[in-house]
């Protein structure tokens, strides 16, 4: 089964760095794992979301943004991981949606990847 973005090179960098995707009990720890997801501050009553953080291998997540880069062009063929990034888009911006798309993949090609 292939995902649209996904090519050789993604793929094989995204294996390379998980290795064994028995080291997650859940996929969603993949997108923590690449740091796709986002920095907090918590203190009190304070509650700050930043920016992405930025762990784990940067080549992986930078093959996995530019997937979510070419999903989200306007000539590439609809699918329903398109229309969600694009609401989110529409919403919190293109950047932004990017990131979540890429942290999508990610769990995505986890979840295809782990044995049923």
């Amino acid at each position: 089964m292939t995902m649209p973005g996904i090519g050789p090179v993604t793929a094989l960098t995204y294996r390379t760095t998980i290795d064994d995707p028995k080291r997650f009990r859940r996929s969603r720890s993949v997108g923590a794992y690449l740091g796709l997801t986002p920095r907090r501050y918590q203190s009190g009553e304070v509650d700050r979301v930043g920016r992405i953080t930025k762990v784990g291998d940067g080549e992986t997540r930078t093959a996995l943004f530019e997937a979510a880069n070419v999903i989200l062009r306007p000539t590439t063929r609809w699918s329903s991981m398109k229309a969600w990034a694009m609401k989110i888009a529409d919403r919190q911006g293109v950047r932004r949606a990017k990131v979540a798309l890429a942290r999508r993949m990610a769990v995505t090609l986890h979840r295809m990847w782990i044995p049923a």
